[in-house]
């Protein structure tokens, strides 16, 4: 048994995301994320093909250029209202709100900041526009199991980490 990353590998790992310009942690998930590499490539290629041949303990940097992955951030889906036409439980940063558009298609919005007087939603992704490195360490490689491979990852795992990056 190989105790490499490669493809059909179950492989649990723990990440964050950093701004590299301002050095904030973005993202951050302690919890081990599991995923059968080569099969369900739960992260952007670019990280992803980094992981192919480390071994459990390293710990890998990848920059990204989220530009590339996103776009440039697009002022237009940002609004601010008064905050007496916000329901209470918006009031929060942080909170997501689904919205639909005149064609009725779902986009979701992020609380950004909030005062006694008016609400600010974000439509961008919040990697949107940023150079970010992502940290990964490797905690747990081993031959997948043929269900594994069937589902891209552990059976009945949660959280998928698509609805992290790509919320």
């Amino acid at each position: 048994m190989s105790d490499t990353i490669e493809k059909e590998k179950f492989v649990e790992l723990n990440y964050k995301v950093i701004d590299e310009k301002t050095g904030d942690v973005l993202v951050t998930v302690d919890y081990p994320i599991g995923y059968v590499h080569g099969i369900n490539d739960v992260m952007n290629e670019e990280v992803t093909k980094h992981l192919d041949g480390k071994k459990v303990g390293d710990v890998i940097e990848v920059p990204i250029d989220m530009k590339k992955v996103y776009g440039e951030r697009d002022e237009s889906l940002v609004f601010t209202d008064n905050i007496e036409n916000v329901p209470e439980e918006y009031r929060e940063i942080g909170t997501t709100i689904t919205m639909e558009n005149d064609k009725g298609e779902p986009k979701s919005f992020i609380v950004t900041r909030f005062d006694d007087k008016t609400l600010t939603v974000d439509g961008n992704n919040p990697l949107c526009g940023r150079e970010v490195v992502f940290v990964l360490e490797i905690l747990t490689i081993r031959d997948a199991t043929d269900e594994e491979v069937d589902l891209g990852g552990a059976v009945g795992a949660d959280p998928d980490i698509n609805d992290i990056l790509n919320s």
